[in-house]
C-alpha cells in the first residue's frame, strides 16, 4: 500500500540535486555569473566608447580654439608690429581725442 505522505516538487527536486547532482549545479551557478559579467563587461564597454567619443569631440573643439587663437595673436603681433614701425622709424605718437587743442608742428 502506498503512504498517504505528500511531498513538494521543489523539496523533492532540491534533494535530489544535492544528493544526485552537485556538478550540474556548480556549473549552472558558474554559467549564470559569467553571463553576468559578460553583461556587465559589455555595457561598461559601451559606456567607455561613448566618453572616449564625447572626449575626441571635446579635443576636436579645443583644437580648433587653439588653432583661432594662434590666429588672433599673429593678427594682434602684425598690428603692434606696425604701431612700433610707426612709433620708432616715422616717430608717429598716439593722438589723445578728448585733448581740445591740436598742436601742428611745422
Amino acid at each position: 500500500m502506498i503512504g498517504n505522505e505528500r511531498h513538494g516538487l521543489v523539496g523533492i527536486i532540491g534533494g535530489d540535486l544535492l544528493r544526485h547532482g552537485k556538478l550540474p549545479v556548480i556549473l549552472l551557478v558558474a554559467v549564470v555569473i559569467s553571463a553576468i559579467l559578460v553583461v556587465t563587461t559589455a555595457h561598461e564597454t559601451r559606456r567607455l566608447t561613448a566618453q572616449r567619443e564625447q572626449l575626441v569631440l571635446e579635443r576636436d573643439a579645443l583644437d580648433i580654439e587653439w588653432r583661432n587663437l594662434i590666429l588672433e595673436e599673429n593678427a594682434l603681433g602684425d598690428h603692434s608690429r606696425v604701431e612700433r614701425i610707426a612709433t620708432e622709424k616715422m616717430l608717429m605718437q598716439h593722438v589723445d581725442p578728448s585733448q581740445e587743442n591740436i598742436v601742428v608742428q611745422p
